[in-house]
């Protein structure tokens, strides 16, 4: 267990020397970040203009339709943050075989991933739904016992991204090679 995750502690060292050297690179989580503002404002300005966020609204909870937009949020969400972690950690591969990454570089890696990438996203969102709705039914021993779970999940897929662009795998079998180192 050790090995692991010393060999996982390695990996993210590399990358962010990775990063130092090339600063190019930093525009990635920059438009990672500008992206999901984007994405907010076209979910949060039309729920708005809607009433979604009257509080003299139905008192009945959230309908399926809130629910299913949140769903494609969180989806859609997590996809733009994978995309431009794919994209950094492509860019980091180039660099730990000895040529130089450059930033398109790193998108054309994370572009042809994009369906194994989409996956994960629906996967992740999935799970991170499914845990926030849990938390919010069960009672305070329930919470912690949701929370340690989410805690196990994220430990358990913190390498997805690097095993969907360094392996040919798709998503479920991304989260059992993460699980696994």
């Amino acid at each position: 267990m050790a090995g692991r995750f010393s060999r996982s502690l390695a990996l993210a060292q590399a990358s962010w020397s990775v990063v130092r050297a090339d600063k190019e690179l930093l525009w990635l989580p920059v438009f990672s970040v500008l992206t999901l503002m984007v994405l907010l404002g076209s979910f949060v300005l039309p729920a708005a203009a809607l009433g979604a966020f009257d509080p003299r609204g139905g008192a009945g909870g959230p309908g399926a339709g809130t629910a299913l937009g949140a769903f494609i949020f969180y989806v859609l969400a997590y996809f733009v943050t994978i995309f431009f972690n794919a994209a950094l950690v492509g860019a980091a591969m180039i660099r730990m075989d000895g040529r130089d990454p450059k930033l398109r570089d790193g998108l054309a890696i994370a572009w042809s991933r994009l369906g194994r990438i989409f996956g994960y996203a629906v996967i992740a969102g999935t799970v991170g739904l499914l845990l926030r709705a849990l938390e919010e039914r069960v009672g305070w021993i329930g919470q912690i016992v949701v929370r340690l779970v989410g805690v196990a999940w994220t430990l358990a897929t913190f390498l997805v991204v690097p095993v969907l662009v360094v392996r040919d795998v798709g998503p479920v079998e991304a989260v059992k090679e993460s699980a696994a180192l």
